[in-house]
């Protein structure tokens, strides 16, 4: 099979003929760039700076020939702008703080704080208040809060959404098509658009770190409770955004068709390491109707499948899930309470596909053995990837200071199976 065929099949619940891979093909299956560039090293290629195209969590752009060495089937498709709200062009060079050399967006202007910590401004625009921190000898961007007095009789959806999202002007649309055309004539890998356009009450966002003047609620321990407190407001931000993204969902099949294989709809987490993070009674009210109308439309006139990435123990969620059309499931953490591989085949196996799963992220990859990591991998092959439903991949992005023996030890396992 090619990539994308060996993909295709494993999405459709077939098996293929070997487990497909993926490394950075979404936001949440990449790797930090200064281990990816031990990674490089450690493959043989000629020193070079990596281009760090996601600076919220400094992930690198895994290049075409390291695709190739380790037998990656996807290659990812991102839009024109940064979570930062500037493009990730006009490459410049930057050291990170334990000295990797990586090139950077020509907007990705920094500034530095009086303890050392760096800060990030919106739009790369330094006259504005800073958005996000990197603690000093940290590894990647936390959000800021910028919240403005809140005025509780006056929340206004429009105006928390203005400047969030919108619908893609024809320069957006001509930019992914111009990508997805060209990925689809001249590979043969599976073609994976991490869109978010339906990742409601995702947190990351929620502070707009690419915003100049967020307004409304920003607040992350306000926003957790605003279902509660603001529920017609909460309501009224899922409904319009959802109608944002069908109609960009509606405008990028127009210009590419049926080209895209896999996209991600959510990275909104849902899940702790024991339990839901809401209750699922909230889920049911406030996201699974806005869910089920995004994974409708794509089902009812497209041929993609939606993949949702969610961390933690998400079981209490998953027939909800199944209910609202999500077709993949990110990033599979088997770790948390319930998630057991076991467990999850069995009883969803026949309706979702796991994507991840394959490696711990948190234990096994950065602190184990490279044979306790081949062993955790062959074991996570044979139970999820079981008549198919399985793309390979770690739980969640390959994390600094994670050895390179252990992610090497992990490809070789993979591309044996």
């Amino acid at each position: 099979m090619t990539s994308r065929e060996r993909i295709q099949a494993a999405i459709n619940h077939r098996k293929p003929d070997k487990t497909p891979v993926d490394l950075g093909g979404t936001s949440v299956t990449g790797i930090a760039v200064s281990t990816y560039a031990k990674l490089r090293s450690a493959l043989g290629l000629p020193s070079a700076r990596v281009k760090v195209v996601e600076p919220y969590q400094i992930l690198a752009e895994v290049e075409p020939e390291v695709r190739t060495l380790l037998g990656i089937d996807t290659v990812p498709v991102f839009g024109p702008t940064t979570m930062f709200g500037f493009r990730n062009e006009n490459w410049k060079p930057w050291q990170l703080f334990d000295g990797t050399e990586v090139l950077v967006p020509g907007q990705f202007n920094i500034t530095t704080d009086t303890n050392g910590d760096l800060l990030m401004h919106p739009q790369g625009d330094t006259t504005l208040p800073p958005s996000a921190r990197m603690p000093r000898a940290g590894y990647y961007f936390d959000a800021i809060i910028r919240q403005h007095p809140i005025d509780e009789d006056h929340l206004d959806p429009d105006e928390w959404l203005d400047g969030y999202t919108s619908v893609h002007t024809d320069e957006e649309v001509d930019f992914l098509k111009q990508q997805i055309d060209h990925l689809y004539a001249n590979t043969e890998l599976a073609i994976v658009y991490w869109s978010g356009c339906g990742g409601l009450g995702d947190i990351a966002k929620v502070p707009g770190p690419g915003m100049k003047n967020p307004k409304g609620i920003r607040d992350v321990e306000m926003w957790y409770t605003a279902p509660l407190l603001y529920p017609e407001y909460i309501h009224g931000i899922y409904e319009r955004q959802t109608e944002i993204a069908i109609q960009n969902l509606q405008r990028i099949y127009k210009a590419v068709g049926d080209k895209i294989d896999v996209i991600g709809i959510s990275g909104t987490d849902f899940g702790t390491q024991n339990g839901p993070f809401i209750n699922p009674n909230t889920y049911r009210e406030f996201f699974k109707p806005h869910h089920k109308r995004i994974n409708d439309w794509v089902h009812q006139q497209t041929s993609w499948k939606t993949l949702f990435h969610t961390c933690g123990s998400v079981v209490a969620f998953l027939d909800d899930f199944v209910e609202a059309g999500v077709d993949i499931l990110n990033p599979v953490q088997c770790s948390a309470k319930g998630m057991e591989p076991e467990t999850l085949k069995q009883r969803w196996g026949e309706k979702l596909v796991f994507w991840g799963g394959i490696v711990d992220t948190q234990h096994t990859l950065p602190f184990g053995t490279p044979d306790e990591v081949r062993t955790q991998v062959a074991d996570r092959m044979r139970v999820l990837g079981q008549d198919g439903g399985l793309v390979a991949a770690a739980i969640h992005n390959i994390q600094p200071n994670t050895p390179v023996e252990n992610i090497l030890a992990m490809f070789e396992t993979l591309r044996g199976g």
